[in-house]
């Protein structure tokens, strides 16, 4: 097998399990060194364990491969610093960036606090920021790198009782797109990744949820079986955007669902209504219904009053 990435060095953060895992180890048999960021908590990122990344360590290791093991949290500047630091440190440089990790709060948003908010904003977006900005000083001053963040079907299209989550997913996205124009002048490209697949976070959505979620364009995938929605079949499309042969792709959005790829689009306008001079109220209401609307359905109907 052709190691692609052989001699780059490479960051994952939530990296100790599920899709973190699998990219952690495609990148390691890729050839990279690579740095295991995992703080070991639970699905809400409660409590803290070095076990989760040092297994993947390990891992990776018997393999022969090279890796080391980061628990700094993502949700802070000098913990984003830290953690492109070690790579740094341990192997001199940074070529790779992924950002994984992640926590969920599910909550309607008229029950959510503002700390289920803060929680999920911090890891997710914030965390984001938190390492692409340390990891970026160093990618343009070597005139390379690959920054990878990943968004979610939740942000892109929203899931009930995930606001939290949803703007956090689709913030990495709006973030990303921005960062990729930022870079790209220093041979640096930026991409997204949203993810289908079976984990630990999805796992703990209740199955009293499915109807409400599939009625808002979140249901479940019917289509795959469980082993065709593993994690692990997200990762080889992560390390192609990481190799040379992916050097001119840049600013994109990339949906993995099991073995489906797909390019998506960014947002766009699918029909426009105009005139000369300013639109009054009475004209929009007359032409709305016909001119922009007429197939586009409310995703989440007012439910029917019991007879």
């Amino acid at each position: 097998m052709i190691q692609r990435l052989k001699g780059k060095v490479a960051v994952v953060t939530g990296g100790g399990g599920g899709i973190g895992r699998g990219v952690c180890l495609e990148l390691a048999a890729q050839g990279a060194s690579v740095v295991v960021n995992d703080m070991g908590g639970a699905v809400d990122g409660a409590g803290q364990s070095s076990g989760p990344a040092d297994k993947v360590v390990a891992e990776i290791m018997e393999s022969g491969g090279k890796a080391v093991a980061c628990y700094d949290s993502v949700a802070t500047m000098a913990g984003g610093e830290k953690i492109i630091q070690t790579a740094v440190d341990t192997y001199g440089k940074i070529d790779i960036l992924i950002h994984i990790a992640g926590i969920l709060r599910d909550r309607m948003v008229f029950n959510m606090s503002e700390e289920e908010w803060d929680n999920v904003i911090a890891v997710h977006l914030k965390g984001m920021f938190t390492t692409a900005k340390h990891a970026a000083i160093l990618m343009r001053q070597q005139k390379s790198g690959r920054i990878i963040g990943f968004s979610s079907t939740s942000g892109l299209f929203g899931n009930a009782g995930q606001s939290n989550y949803g703007a956090a997913k689709d913030g990495i996205a709006g973030f990303l797109r921005t960062v990729a124009r930022d870079l790209g002048k220093y041979g640096v490209t930026v991409n997204v990744i949203s993810p289908t697949a079976g984990t630990r976070m999805t796992s703990t959505i209740g199955n009293s949820s499915v109807p409400v979620r599939a009625s808002s364009g979140g249901g479940a995938d019917v289509d795959f079986t469980a082993e065709e929605l593993g994690p692990d079949y997200i990762a080889p499309m992560v390390v192609y955007l990481c190799t040379d042969e992916a050097k001119d792709i840049n600013g994109q959005m990339f949906q993995v669902r099991g073995a489906d790829i797909s390019l998506l689009n960014n947002p766009f306008a699918v029909r426009t209504m105009e005139k000369d001079g300013r639109w009054t109220v009475d004209e929009i209401a007359e032409l709305m219904p016909r001119a922009l609307l007429m197939d586009v359905h409310n995703p989440a109907p007012p439910a029917q009053p019991k007879s």
